[in-house]
């Protein structure tokens, strides 16, 4: 059935401040959808089968199923659950793009990782120790920060590639789905237009225009399909090249405010402390004056 429409565009949104994205979220959640992105995904469920459908692949799912899916293939997870049951951790994933491990291409102790991530094209799943492993070294990155977060990613891929034996590969074809379709076409247009003006005054009608929508179904469209509101998606932009601008300039905070796009130092200190926890003030300071750590987080 998951065959009979086209899969949703997820907007994956990284912190500032790391290289890849590590999430826990419940189920039902309204990313957890026939969906796919530009980004690898290791995908960890941690409580209740049903049926996975990886690119043309439907099969069953049972808790601690470990499965990578390779750029673009679609991918969801569907639990049984009980009327009115709902999972407040049902996954734990991480999501990286191909450049970060693009760099490290061509190096003789990547060549089995280069395999495993050719393969990721049609979904893999685990099993055996390699599945047991890869599940707890997942878990211990959530707990980590610094170098360390980013060795044992490393790890991780290094645990996931030695043993050939304890993967199977779920899909008969790689459809790689996102920039053939009338939908992904009019997501690519405005995201391209968004991350180039982003620090500039973009307003909903603008974009609805530009695809040629009603503001309303316009506004109904990008959420169905990234997850985020426009105005949610533009501040994240925003307040991310301001956390650039605070690590790399010494421009101060207000003049970094408008250079972000923000039109006022009130809004912009809500909406950087809505994403980063902090003020921006509090990020400038700890990335001058906190050393670089690879102890886990207390």
């Amino acid at each position: 059935m998951h065959q009979l429409y086209d899969p949703d565009f997820e907007v994956i949104v990284y912190d500032p401040s790391q290289s890849f994205r590590w999430e826990v979220h419940g189920y039902p959640h309204h990313l957890a959808k026939w969906h796919h992105h530009p980004e690898y995904e290791l995908h960890l469920t941690q409580e209740v089968g049903g049926k996975m459908m990886i690119g043309d692949h439907i099969g069953p799912f049972n808790p601690g199923c470990l499965v990578l899916t390779g750029p673009n293939l679609p991918h969801n997870w569907v639990s049984d659950l009980r009327p009115g049951q709902r999972l407040e951790q049902r996954d734990m994933l991480v999501q990286f793009v191909p450049d970060l491990v693009r760099t490290l291409k061509g190096f003789s102790e990547m060549e089995a990782v280069e395999v495993l991530l050719r393969e990721s094209a049609y979904g893999v799943e685990f099993s055996g120790t390699t599945r047991d492993d890869g599940a707890a070294l997942l878990a211990q990155i959530g707990e980590t920060r610094g170098i360390r977060r980013l060795t044992l990613f490393l790890e991780l891929l290094h645990r996931l590639a030695a043993v050939p034996a304890e993967r199977r590969v779920l899909s008969q074809c790689a459809p790689g789905i996102g920039a053939h379709t009338t939908t992904s076409r009019k997501l690519e247009t405005v995201m391209a237009h968004i991350s180039t003006h982003y620090t500039e005054d973009l307003r909903l009608g603008d974009m609805a225009d530009l695809v040629h929508m009603a503001t309303s179904t316009f506004s109904r469209f990008f959420k169905r399909q990234t997850g985020h509101t426009f105005a949610r998606y533009v501040n994240q932009m925003r307040v991310h090249h301001a956390c650039r601008l605070l690590a790399s300039t010494d421009l101060s905070i207000t003049e970094i405010c408008f250079e972000s796009g923000f039109n006022n130092t009130a809004n912009f200190n809500r909406q950087f402390f809505v994403l980063c926890r902090e003020t921006p003030r509090e990020y400038r300071l700890k990335l001058r004056e906190t050393p670089l750590t690879t102890e886990p987080m207390g």
